[in-house]
């Protein structure tokens, strides 16, 4: 079943079982706001288990890098706005990543990592430098990226996802 993420209610729904879910819930409801001020997208997660697809090319992207998330997945989102694919998955530890697509060739490739306020550096992101960034809807957002190189595209577009916006 999708969830489609306020930004102005801020909800654990789907994430209850992280030991941070308040903390990883706003992390998910400032990219909710990010996607609506940004593009007018609305931010839509299902369960992991819905998008095995999804969880699978981000997994991909991590392991370019040799990052093995330990902790279980809980959410993930896939959308096309602008000629970009986003993915974004959600884990129990607080952890969120986001890889993204540009669609035309040469355009960026890129895997993000945010920790969630409260969260300690899960020991497979040691090697990462992670910037801070205050949020009102997550508290400190510690973030880090890299970039991904070579041929690696996203799979379609799952059916619960909402069509690409240009």
């Amino acid at each position: 079943m999708s969830y489609v993420v306020d930004f102005s209610d801020v909800s654990t729904v789907g994430l209850e079982s992280s030991p941070v879910a308040d903390a990883l819930a706003g992390l998910r409801a400032n990219e909710a706001r990010y996607f609506s001020t940004k593009y007018g997208h609305t931010f839509v997660t299902v369960p992991a288990a819905q998008a095995p697809e999804v969880l699978a090319w981000v997994t991909e992207r991590l392991a370019l890098r040799d990052v093995v998330v330990s902790s279980p997945a809980l959410e993930v989102s896939d959308l096309e706005v602008e000629g970009i694919r986003w993915a974004h998955v959600f884990y129990e530890n607080g952890l969120a990543v986001n890889a993204l697509w540009t669609l035309a060739e040469g355009g960026k490739r890129a895997v993000g990592l945010k920790l969630s306020d409260g969260m300690e550096v899960p020991e497979e992101l040691g090697a990462f430098k992670f910037a801070r960034q205050r949020s009102k809807l997550a508290g400190t957002i510690r973030g880090s990226y890299f970039v991904v190189k070579g041929d690696h595209p996203p799979p379609p577009l799952g059916a619960w996802a909402h069509p690409p916006m240009t």
